[in-house]
């Protein structure tokens, strides 16, 4: 008898995100270790993560034992209000399709909490065990970001949301070791387990060095990823630009929620040393890594983002090339005891990151054991075959 797991994930390959990215791995890695009377529904959307990246994608497609649905929302400029309203339609649309359907297993990858809370109420409709990969701790990350009184409103609820999506999963996964705690305290009767981030396929062939050319001046420094709140690059990059003026050039190639933000800084500060570029594909941003001299990564200073481990620390990492950190808490610990080359100053302190970048050898170093430990594929094979054990166990 066939046995059919249905998999939910907001964003999904050509998206631009990391969401996406552990995505598209754990499918790969599913349709992999599926048996042939196993079935996988991917139900995601067409790309939305940044407005002026819409590629051309089907809607739905079939391979093998795998079929992908992909869901129009309405666009977004990743304020919450507009993507509240883009995640509302989605949801719609998927208890729609699962009204008359029988899953073995519901799966989810979740940071904003929102879709491990469908998964929880298409759970509960057809009667199907729980897996949940948990990528972010929601709550205390938008309850520092928003204003006080409205914090004070929302947590509740979202507490009240949070335990009623965690109680129902047979399994949860988290992708940092620094959520453990706060999973054991909370949920300790719920079965955890840690599959980390890693390293994609795209980066472990490229050659990033750009030869024997010299460090020149300034040095490139580039930040490839979101420009939203939780990494606060308006409140690090302005003021570091324009310490390093004449010493280093930064460029910044992505889009979020506070993006207006940085450029106004930049603006006000006068600095001429920052170039602000949109999105590009992946494949594209191997040329971009390769140019580049010191690659920065910046958190910002939230009590909550002590306890997570960035996805891009694991592709910046595969290229050898020098890292620049503002982090603390668990990223700092797992820098400094895993990644060679790579200096940690405290978020949004810009005089510490000068100095760190005045520390920092601009010499590639060879990471390629960190590399094997971390590499996408072998973590995602690990998980599909606990999410098959789980699937299994239900019959």
């Amino acid at each position: 008898m066939d046995m059919r797991i249905l998999f939910l994930t907001y964003y999904y390959p050509p998206d631009l995100c990391a969401g996406s990215f552990r995505a598209g791995a754990l499918v790969s890695a599913l349709g992999k270790a599926l048996p042939d009377t196993l079935k996988l529904d991917v139900l995601t959307t067409l790309p939305n993560r940044y407005g002026k990246f819409r590629p051309d994608t089907v809607s739905s497609e079939q391979s093998g034992h795998i079929a992908i649905y992909r869901f129009p929302v309405p666009t977004h400029k990743s304020g919450m209000i507009d993507q509240a309203r883009s995640f509302t339609v989605f949801a719609r649309q998927c208890l729609d399709f699962v009204a008359d359907k029988h899953y073995d297993l519901v799966l989810a990858t979740s940071s904003r909490l929102m879709t491990a809370a469908l998964a929880a109420r298409v759970t509960k409709k057809i009667n199907a065990p729980l897996y949940l990969d948990i990528r972010d701790l929601f709550i205390e990350t938008i309850t520092e970001v928003l204003p006080g009184p409205v914090a004070v409103v929302l947590r509740p609820v979202l507490q009240s949301v949070e335990k009623h999506t965690f109680l129902q999963a047979r399994h949860i996964n988290i992708v940092s070791p620094g959520f453990e705690n706060y999973f054991i305290e909370r949920y300790p009767r719920i079965p955890l387990s840690l599959h980390t981030n890693g390293v994609d396929r795209e980066f472990l062939k490229p050659h990033f060095d750009r030869g024997s050319e010299s460090i020149p001046e300034p040095v490139r420094i580039l930040y490839v990823g979101n420009t939203g709140a939780g990494q606060g690059l308006e409140h690090i990059v302005p003021a570091l630009a324009t310490i390093l003026e004449g010493q280093a050039a930064f460029r910044i190639i992505g889009a979020g929620g506070t993006r207006d933000r940085l450029e106004r800084k930049i603006r006000k500060t006068g600095c001429s040393n920052v170039e602000l570029l949109p999105p590009v594909e992946r494949n594209l941003l191997i040329e971009e890594y390769r140019q580049a001299d010191v690659l920065f990564l910046h958190l910002n200073d939230l009590k909550a983002l002590r306890m997570v481990l960035p996805s891009k620390l694991f592709e910046y990492a595969a290229t050898g090339k020098p890292i620049l950190a503002g982090v603390d808490g668990y990223a700092a610990r797992f820098i400094h005891e895993h990644i060679p080359n790579a200096e940690v100053f405290s978020p949004c302190d810009a005089k510490a990151a000068a100095q760190a970048f005045t520390r920092l050898d601009k010499a590639m170093v060879d990471r390629s054991s960190f590399v094997r430990d971390y590499t996408r594929s072998r973590i995602m094979e690990r998980m599909a075959h606990e999410i098959i054990s789980c699937a299994h166990e239900n019959k």
